[in-house]
């Protein structure tokens, strides 16, 4: 598995840790409970990391030399993937490898020149669109343009597409030109033994919180277009249906609310005080996994609206600690989420309509209960990641019955060095 930017042992809630990091660390472990020997590679951003980490029985961590090794925005790590690439030719060329799984464009490069020179088949998660992202956020959007190029071409290179919802698929037909006949359609999961149900009030004292009044979740990423600023807004709207609800928001690059570390907090913060409902919103910085369980489990309800989302693994971790979920109907929270049974799906960047419907849980615990136990029924039957991980291992058996020599053709693939902007 490659994963250039996104390390299993990462955080989540930075900038940069988020899904994938999720995805590509709960795979890993559970293919290896099916009998596969797994190697993650990543790039090395700290020099007290090992090159080769035996992380788990099967799995090992492998991180490479590519670049600074320091924190690098993902942004800005194209130029460095030629070095990335190399490094991973050198460990493949050592182990024979069975199938390869690319995770985002970047491990796409690595993923493909291997096919090109090892003739090593590879299937590739994208996790996110370049040019879906763009359509979303426009100038904001700091990848380079040779994104889409390369993606593009990934497309046609992958032996198989992963896409992670319906819309995912459907984007990656309109936008991409890709053959629906390469794609398989597999969503993300949860861990049962890290996420499940326990008493609310139980939770709340866990986490410092003594009053029983309404609590509302936003977990994950902080970066504009998760859209906390639209939840922050409902909060302030949801004071007219007569409700007064307490914001926890967890994430950020440090475990203490920083704004300097996390600029976005600042932006959000300034928002609260805008709509003049600073008292009632709270910042708790980052947390570990198996910190998690214990807010999900405290909040009566867990929002995410973000602009657009490949598939968005919070919602269905909150669903597995027994909490309805109001999420935006973007991207795979419209799978996860079944409107008016689990929660409630609403357009993004309404935070009327958001309040209205937070108005409608919080006021009502009945249906508070029944939509948590709904959508813990739902994550446990569907969301699993033991479940997800035996259609990924199919995946990867259909790869590797189909798979054909290579041969390596002048001109077939792009050379990463005009596609990174090295020039080396």
């Amino acid at each position: 598995m490659i994963s250039d930017h996104a390390s299993p042992l990462a955080c989540l809630g930075g900038a940069d840790g988020g899904g994938q990091n999720v995805y590509v660390a709960q795979l890993a472990k559970e293919l290896a409970g099916r009998g596969w020997h797994v190697d993650i590679f990543t790039r090395k951003d700290d020099p007290s990391l090992p090159e080769i980490w035996e992380w788990q029985p099967g799995v090992r961590v492998i991180h490479l030399a590519a670049g600074p090794v320091q924190r690098i925005r993902k942004e800005e790590l194209l130029p460095h993937m030629r070095a990335f690439t190399d490094g991973f030719l050198k460990q493949a060329r050592r182990r024979r490898y069975d199938v390869c799984h690319a995770n985002f464009f970047m491990s796409g490069l690595a993923a493909a020149e291997a096919k090109c020179v090892l003739g090593l088949p590879f299937v590739i998660t994208f996790h996110a669109l370049g040019k879906v992202r763009r359509l979303h956020q426009r100038d904001a959007d700091a990848f380079p343009e040779s994104r889409l190029a390369i993606e593009e071409r990934l497309v046609r290179d992958a032996d198989l597409i992963i896409s992670e919802c319906p819309q995912d698929e459907d984007d990656l037909v309109a936008h991409y030109g890709a053959s629906r006949s390469k794609l398989r359609t597999v969503p993300c999961g949860f861990n049962p033994a890290t996420f499940n149900p326990m008493d609310r009030m139980a939770a709340r004292n866990q986490i410092g919180i003594a009053d029983g009044g309404p609590i509302v979740l936003q977990l994950g990423r902080m970066v504009p277009r998760k859209g906390v600023d639209n939840v922050i807004r409902a909060m302030a709207r949801l004071r007219t249906h007569g409700i007064a609800a307490r914001l926890l928001v967890v994430g950020g690059e440090t475990r203490h609310p920083d704004p300097r570390a996390t600029p976005e907090i600042g932006r959000l913060l300034d928002i609260a005080a805008e709509e003049r409902i600073a008292d009632a919103v709270t910042f708790v910085g980052s947390r570990g996994r198996r910190e998690l369980r214990v807010y999900y489990a405290a909040a009566d309800v867990f929002v995410t609206t973000p602009w657009y989302e490949p598939f968005g693994i919070t919602p269905v971790e909150a669903m597995a600690c027994g909490t309805p979920v109001i999420g935006a109907a973007v991207g795979g929270i419209q799978q996860t989420v079944e409107d008016g049974r689990t929660g409630f799906l609403v357009p993004p960047r309404d935070p009327d309509a958001l309040a209205a419907r937070l108005a409608t849980i919080l006021s009502n615990p009945n249906l508070r209960d029944e939509m948590g136990n709904n959508a813990l029924a739902r994550a446990r039957r569907l969301y699993t990641w033991t479940r997800i991980a035996g259609q990924i291992d199919g995946v990867y058996r259909e790869v590797r019955r189909e798979a054909t020599p290579v041969l390596r053709l002048p001109g077939r693939l792009p050379r990463l060095s005009s596609l990174s902007g090295t020039g080396s």
